[in-house]
């Protein structure tokens, strides 16, 4: 089974579909869930520098023996390390764990105070060909409306908190504006709520023989946005990659975006709370 790939804007493909790795922290749990996700067809993978699982991942891909050149591996540069030196030594701390020369993207996990000289530094590891493309995580429009300002290379990718209850339609119109490609984190509301239980996707789900988790996915996939659920059980990794055999209609996607309640689960880019 592959996934369909997006092309971003400087022409790199990434599959659509990956796993997220965010509270994997158990590191046998963890590497079994690679090692599973990789027999099942995943080769997209993202973690970041916070997460604490870098090295597990690095770890396990390397054990599997798959090409590096077949696998799309993020990361992103955590609150602590940003600034235009230590974003560098951040990165490099990544590819150590990792056990690789070069990331696929790399990602601004926050938006912060010293966000300039770490999209600088950013600019120059895409320069020198150590990542291949670049971007954002958790920004809103005025956060990449600022970058304008700054950056000689805009984001090719924000990933955001997005899911029927929150699907960021005003933001997915910009981005596309822009040309910045957006990618959902938590796309099944984190398991904070009882999205999965609704009725709506239920019904769905039935017509198609799926389940509720995978109508949503396929809602996030025939949005045109890249996705990356994260699990540590078998069947739900296998679930969440079998997306590929079945389509929603125009009145799925209307029924759907009737669940929007404009209500966010994770924090307001606008409003972290965070310390610098």
């Amino acid at each position: 089974m592959a996934t369909p790939v997006i092309t971003l804007a400087n022409g790199i493909e990434i599959p659509q579909v990956g796993l997220g790795i965010f509270l994997m922290t158990n590191e046998n749990e963890t590497a079994w869930a690679i090692q599973h996700a990789l027999k099942v067809g995943y080769r997209h993978f993202d973690t970041a520098a916070v997460y604490g699982n870098e090295a597990v991942l690095g770890r396990a891909l390397k054990e599997a023996g798959i090409a590096r050149e077949d696998l799309f591996l993020t990361s992103k540069v955590w609150n602590d390390k940003q600034g235009y030196e230590t974003t560098k030594q951040a990165f490099n701390e990544s590819l150590e764990k990792l056990q690789t020369d070069y990331l696929d993207l790399y990602l601004i996990h926050w938006h912060g105070p010293n966000v300039k000289e770490t999209w600088c530094a950013i600019e120059e590891l895409y320069a020198e060909g150590k990542v291949k493309a670049i971007g954002v995580s958790n920004f809103s429009i005025n956060h990449l409306e600022a970058m304008k300002a700054y950056a000689t290379v805009m984001p090719m990718i924000n990933q955001v908190e997005t899911h029927p209850y929150f699907p960021q339609d005003e933001l997915r119109d910009y981005l596309k504006k822009e040309k910045i490609h957006h990618e959902s984190w938590g796309p099944l509301s984190q398991g904070k709520t009882d999205l999965l239980l609704h009725p709506i996707l239920a019904e769905i789900g039935k017509k198609y023989g799926k389940t509720a988790a995978q109508v949503v996915l396929r809602w996030h996939v025939d949005r045109g946005s890249i996705v990356i659920p994260k699990s540590v059980n078998p069947n739900r990794i296998h679930e969440n990659f079998a997306l590929f055999d079945f389509a929603l209609t125009e009145d799925d996607m209307k029924a759907i975006a009737k669940l929007n309640i404009e209500t966010r689960y994770g924090r307001d880019p606008e409003n972290t709370g965070f310390e610098w």
